[in-house]
């Protein structure tokens, strides 16, 4: 009875294996392709430019400093794979102006042709207690790492619609999945973009586009960097629970999913648990997907629960040793 109970199990995950190619997305072809990347000066933005242009993209590089896009314009065309392939500069802050994103992006597609894949990857970070951190920091982190990627969106989906085909990225963030301590203000943004990427997907896919959020772990980035400088120690402790990517490394994992349609796209075997911890009702590309979700969820469960408790208590830990530092520094 066992015996035959597996070979049915066996029988169904191969079939599912057989069906899923058969429902999933035809994968977009980049030679020839014009993929616009905003926050492309420098960081997961600018390998993820690099990784398009080497598999024979057009590339248009949206960022606000025009120097630093002038050099990574250089640094990617030295991957060139053909003679007519453009790498397109464009100085703008897409968090501020809709009009002005809307016309920059109209510019670059008279020169290069309609956007095929679209990467929002501008953004910034802001780490401490919540009661620490400023107002406006709140104000302005959601303005550039949610309006940040609504409006270069809302700036291609109607020719994306008309052409029947495209891809949008969102680059959230592991702090999009799981709220961390010190994240207050950037955690929030992150997640923001799940719940737009959910509701556009459903609008767009009977128009052949796909949405793929991206949620990258900590990677080493001048971001990163200039991020770990104001950390609170409990989020320090946090991060050190996980290792750090390479920024290529991220890159070459988005690109791929993305151009394969795929909704979720995450790293390593800890993005891997948390993506389908947090699946909930969120798109997939498969059945094979879908099944990985329902046989992976009570499992995960636990393991999270395990990594929860250790985050708890290096916050509790932390408490405990200020609290006996400030008072031994009353009683001097």
């Amino acid at each position: 009875m066992l015996l035959l109970a597996a070979a049915f199990i066996v029988a169904f995950v191969l079939l599912l294996y057989m069906v899923s190619p058969l429902i999933s997305p035809k994968s977009l072809k980049l030679p020839g392709a014009h993929v616009v990347v905003t926050g492309g000066s420098s960081g997961i933005g600018k390998c993820i430019a690099i990784e398009c242009y080497k598999q024979g993209a057009f590339i248009t590089l949206i960022a606000r400093d025009e120097n630093k896009l002038l050099q990574t314009k250089k640094e990617i065309e030295k991957y060139s794979v053909n003679d007519k392939q453009v790498v397109l500069c464009i100085s703008v802050d897409v968090s501020k102006d809709y009009e002005q994103v809307e016309n920059v992006l109209k510019q670059a597609q008279e020169k290069l042709g309609p956007v095929d894949m679209l990467v929002n990857c501008a953004g910034t970070s802001v780490t401490g207690k919540f009661e620490d951190i400023e107002v406006n920091s709140f104000e302005r982190l959601m303005a550039v790492n949610y309006l940040g990627s609504v409006y270069p969106s809302r700036a291609v989906i109607a020719t994306m619609k008309e052409r029947r085909m495209g891809r949008i990225v969102f680059v959230s963030s592991q702090a999009g999945q799981l709220g961390l301590f010190g994240y207050t203000a950037y955690s929030p943004t992150k997640f923001a973009l799940r719940g737009l990427a959910e509701a556009l997907q459903m609008e767009v896919k009977p128009y052949n586009i796909y949405v793929t959020v991206a949620y990258p772990p900590d990677t080493d980035t001048p971001g990163f960097a200039e991020e770990s400088k104001t950390k609170p120690l409990e989020t320090k402790l946090i991060s050190e629970t996980s290792s750090v990517c390479q920024a290529e490394q991220v890159a070459r994992v988005i690109v791929k999913d993305a151009i394969q349609g795929n909704f979720n796209s995450s790293v390593g075997s800890d993005g891997y648990m948390l993506s389908i911890l947090t699946s909930g009702m969120s798109p997939v590309t498969s059945i094979t997907e879908g099944l990985q979700q329902v046989v992976c969820m009570g499992i995960f469960r636990i393991v999270g629960l395990f990594y929860l408790g250790s985050f708890d208590s290096i916050v509790r830990r932390c408490m405990m040793q200020r609290e006996k530092s400030e008072s031994a520094d009353k009683t001097e």
